[in-house]
This record gives structure tokens, sequence and C-alpha cells, in this order.
């Protein structure tokens, strides 16, 4: 028979004075105000249980925010119970170890499963308790302890964004701001009589994001190393693996932002698509929105939404509702896009194919007519990721395409500058990757050179439309499209800076071959007869010019109808002559 002790009702057991195991936590603790007030309003009404979940990043701060807001409330509860409950048999761990705690030597006279279904009932019969069940991976796990509890207080910590009954008060939080987390690590280092530059410890925080884990991790490894602030960046830029694994000396395997998001992955892990998802998403721009349609690019759109749905599930990713795209935070997208052998996460050869499905996708989502007004806005949220990508892949030829196509969307909106230093570089990784004679190559040398002559500086686009020529002959030969192009460019370049000498007899070749080679009817060949009537016009022979203005407008009435650009141009070039005046206008 079993001792009186066990036989007793669990509701009539009194909980035992100071009942208060809350873990041991950081004594530095800042900012979190909002979310503090929200607890403490909801705290306040009164009734049946009220449950609350606090979710967000792993690394977020979210054990931390638990513990301090329960050691505030200390004297509002008896007894204040924690119990880390991430998985079931942690949930039943824990509630065993609370029915020992009431009522000490009962776990050598009661199986678990008894002592679990005592702390219940026990919870089930009072008011006055907080109970708080830490980094619950699947609302599922604690739902039928919750539907069996009528009254107390319950606060759940997750990484879990979604899946909770109506009944569960959300709260998601959110990274420090950049203040806050410069408090959090200048104090970090002052009790350890370390001292530094603010500006320094500001960079830092920045480049971590603000995450705290991070801060911390950042601080503890500055105190312990001695390192300064600008030697940390420097190796988180040169050693990304490495420093990502580095914390505090004792649990440099456990609380790290490497580890903590480790663990959310191999919840994941069921299914391989979020982590590849998550991989791709971390070649992009943060935390600019990513739009959702340019995932669809990566596999079935239904297979895509739902990891979509389950990173944000897990607060990987943040859904952005309102422009149809979803956030990353930027040191999630170190991590993911930092290759690890011993991560099964971040294996090498997974992080160069995700690499190359971001170049793919993004390449995929650009929109084919750069000046189309109803492209504009795609083309304007896209370009923060073409930027970010191509600093991380230079080397990839595919990145050529993306500043091409970019670049000519900048040039076309005016803006000149930004148009260059694509072009610039695009010529530059393509002559690296694909060599001076490739035809990409030869097509990026005319147009960084038009991009110049556009900008007005013909001291750069003249030697470049030289050489394109020069290039496009060599390789491509004389009657090669593109080489019938370079030559009517360079004519104009000349025209432009004043030299008809060399001008004039290129429009003349370039009409001649394009006669030849596209036929008569060809819009290039109609442009060729009003650029080289142009030139002669600007020379004074308007006997030359008005005819050739003349013909071309009658070809271009007749193929491309009244309204086409080039009729439109050819009609006011001849009405330039004819009225006197001193203007004209030569076609590409």
């Amino acid at each position: 028979m079993l001792p009186a002790e066990a036989m007793r009702a669990p509701q009539t057991v009194p909980a035992p004075a100071g009942l208060v195991n809350l873990p041991t936590r950081p004594r530095l603790f800042v900012g979190r105000d909002d979310a503090l007030a929200r607890l403490d309003a909801a705290v306040r009404d009164t009734g049946p249980v009220l449950v609350q979940a606090v979710h967000g990043l792993g690394g977020i701060g979210k054990s931390t925010l638990a513990a301090r807001w329960a050691e505030r409330h200390r004297d509002a509860f008896t007894p204040i119970w924690w119990i880390t409950a991430d998985s079931e048999a942690a949930l039943d761990a824990g509630l065993v170890a609370f029915a020992t705690a009431l009522q000490p030597g009962l776990d050598k006279l009661l199986s678990s499963a008894a002592l679990r279904e005592r702390a219940v009932q026990w919870l089930a019969s009072r008011d006055g308790w907080l109970l708080i069940l830490d980094n619950v991976n699947d609302p599922a796990h604690i739902a039928e302890v919750l539907a069996r509890l009528p009254r107390g207080r319950i606060l759940v910590t997750s990484r879990r964004a979604t899946g909770w009954p109506d009944t569960i008060t959300a709260l998601r939080l959110d990274v420090l701001s950049l203040r806050e987390a410069v408090r959090l690590l200048t104090g970090i280092l002052a009790r350890a009589g370390v001292t530094a530059d603010v500006v320094d410890l500001a960079a830092v925080c920045a480049e971590l994001g603000c995450l705290p884990l991070a801060v911390e991790q950042a601080g503890a490894y500055l105190a312990q190393t001695g390192v300064t602030a600008a030697e940390y960046l420097g190796l988180l830029a040169e050693h990304p693996a490495q420093m990502y694994q580095e914390g505090e000396e004792g649990r440099a395997g456990q609380r790290t932002i490497a580890r903590v998001w480790q663990v959310t992955l191999d919840a994941l892990a069921d299914d391989p698509l979020p982590g590849r998802l998550l991989k791709v998403l971390a070649w992009y721009a943060a935390p600019d929105p990513i739009p959702r349609d340019l995932l669809y690019h990566l596999d079935d759109q239904p297979a895509v939404v739902r990891a979509i749905g389950r990173l944000a599930a897990y607060n990987m990713i943040t859904l952005n509702h309102a422009h149809h795209a979803v956030t990353v935070h930027r040191l999630v997208q170190a991590v993911a896009r930092t290759p690890d052998a011993s991560d099964p996460h971040r294996q090498p050869e997974d992080i160069t194919d995700s690499r190359t499905r971001a170049i793919a996708a993004l390449a995929a989502g650009l929109p084919d007519n750069w000046r189309d007004p109803a492209t504009w806005p795609t083309w304007r949220s896209l370009l923060p990721h073409l930027n970010a990508l191509v600093t991380y892949a230079s080397n990839d030829p595919a990145t050529g395409y993306l500043l091409n196509h970019a670049a000519l969307f900048l040039a076309d909106q005016g803006n000149l500058a930004e148009a260059s230093r694509y072009f610039e570089q695009a010529l530059i990784d393509c002559r690296r990757v694909l060599g001076d004679d490739h035809p990409n190559t030869l097509a990026l040398v005319n147009n960084l050179a038009t991009t110049y002559e556009s900008a007005g500086d013909l001291q750069r686009a003249i030697p470049l439309y030289e050489q394109a020529l020069i290039d496009c002959r060599r390789v491509l030969g004389d009657d090669y499209p593109d080489t019938l192009t370079s030559v009517n460019n360079l004519a104009a370049a000349y025209e432009s800076a004043g030299d008809l000498q060399r001008a004039t007899p290129l429009y003349e070749q370039a009409l001649t071959d394009r006669r030849r080679v596209l036929g008569d009817d060809h819009p290039d060949t109609l442009t060729s007869v009003n650029n080289l009537a142009c030139a002669y016009q600007t020379a004074g022979d308007l006997q030359r010019a008005i005819p050739l203005y003349q013909q071309a407008l009658t070809d271009c009435r007749r193929i491309l109808g009244d309204q086409h650009a080039v009729t439109r141009a050819v009609y006011g070039n001849l009405r330039v002559p004819v009225c006197q005046a001193e203007m004209r206008q030569p076609l590409r």
C-alpha cells in the first residue's frame, strides 16, 4: 500500500513557499519595453486560463524576455514553474519534476505517468500560478495540457509563428533597435572591464542585424579574445563559418547562432525544399522585400508556397503581405550562404547550387521589355536583389546577363551613372569569365560606349566604339548584324564629336552594307538612310540630305506605318532642312 502522502488528492496539496525554478539568465537586459508592457496588460485580465505565446526567430531573445517578465512578477504568482517543452517527452518530464517539487519524495513512490497526471490535476484545481513552457516546437504537443487547465497563467515561447489556437494570444518578438543592441554589447564588455569605441560597436551590431544572441556571442568573443570591434568585423567577413560557431567558453557548441538555426532546420528536414529555398533567399538583399513571384521559378508553385509557409511558421522568414513578398534577417542570410562541412544544412556543394538557383530565378523574373512602363515597378523591386547577388557571384557568367539587362533599364530611365557602373562591372566579369571575343563581351563593349556617349563622355565612348568595331569585324565578320550596328554607332559618335570627315564615310558604308545584307526594307537600313541624311545636312549638303529624308519617309510609312517611332523621327528630320532649322535626330 502506498503511503498516505501518495494517496492525498492533488487539489489538497499546498504549494511550498517560494516554489520558483526560473533559469539563470544574463543579468544584463535591455529594451523590450513594449513587449513587457503587452504581457503586463494581458495578465491584468481576470477569468479563465490566459495563454500567451511569444514567438520569433531563434536567438531573438524569447526565453530571456519570458524569464525577465516572470522575475518581475515573482510576487504575483505562486508557484512559478519553468518547463523546457521542445518535445512531448520534455513537457512530460517538466510536469513530473513539478509534481515532485510539490511533494518531495513522491518520485520514489509513483510512476512518471502518475506524477504527470497529479501535476496537471493540481494546476487545474488552482489559480494564481504561472507556468512557462519554453521553446515549444509544435503547438500540438501542449494542446492536451492546455485544454485541461481552466484557470491560471501560461506563457509559451516558440519559434513557431502559426498553428496556435484562437484562444492563445500571440506576441511576435523582433530584433533590438540599433541603440538597444549597442547598449547590450557595451554592457557585456563593461562587465569584463573592456571599453570600445561606440561607433565601432554600432558597426558590429548593424552587421549582426541587432539579433540579441549574435550580439551576446560577439560580446563574449570580444571580451575573451581581446580583439577590437574592427578586427571582429574583419574576422566575420573572412572566416564566417568559424565565427558563427564561436560562442562563450563552455557553451560554444550550444548557444550560437549557427547551432540555434541548425536545430530549426532539423525540424524542417522532412522536406528538403524549405532548406533549399532559404539558401536561395540568402543571396538576395536584406531587408528588402523579395517578391514571392521570383521564388515560383524554383519549383512547382504549390510546393514553394508550402515551403514559404513552413519557413514563416518557424520565423526564419517574415511574410510581407502588402508587397506579396518575404523578408529575411540579414544574419540568417549570412549563415545560410556560408558553407560549413560540419552542418548538414550548409554543405559546400549545396551553397554553390543555391547561388546558381538564385541567379537563374532572378534572370527568369526580369521583365523582357524594360521600356514598357507596366514593367517598371517589377524592375525597381528586383534591382536591390540584383545588386546583392552580383556582390557574391561576380564569377558566374550569368551575372553578366543580369547586369546588362539592369543597365539597359537604368539607361532607359535616365540613370546613366548607375547604368555605366553596371555595364562596367558586367564587362569586367565577362572578359574574365568568357574572354574578350565572346559575343556577350562584344555586346557589352558597345552598350557601355553608348551609355558613355549618352552621358556626353565622348572621350571614353569613341575608343570603346572603335574597339567594338575592330573586334566585331575580327570575330563575327563584316556582314554580321552586330558589326553593321557597330559601324553605325561609331559614325554617330564621330558626328557627335563634330568629326564629319570620319562619320560620313562610315554612314555611307553602313547604308551600303545594310542594303546588301539586310535588304532595302529592313528597319536598320531605314535607320541608316536617315542617319546619312543627317550627316549630309550637318555638312550643309541639303541637295543630298533632302532626297534621302524623303526616301526614308516614304519607305518608313510603307513598311512601318505613320505612327512608328522611326517614321516620326524621319518626318521630324525632314522638316528641319525644309524649315532651315539646325536640329536633327540621328537614329540608332
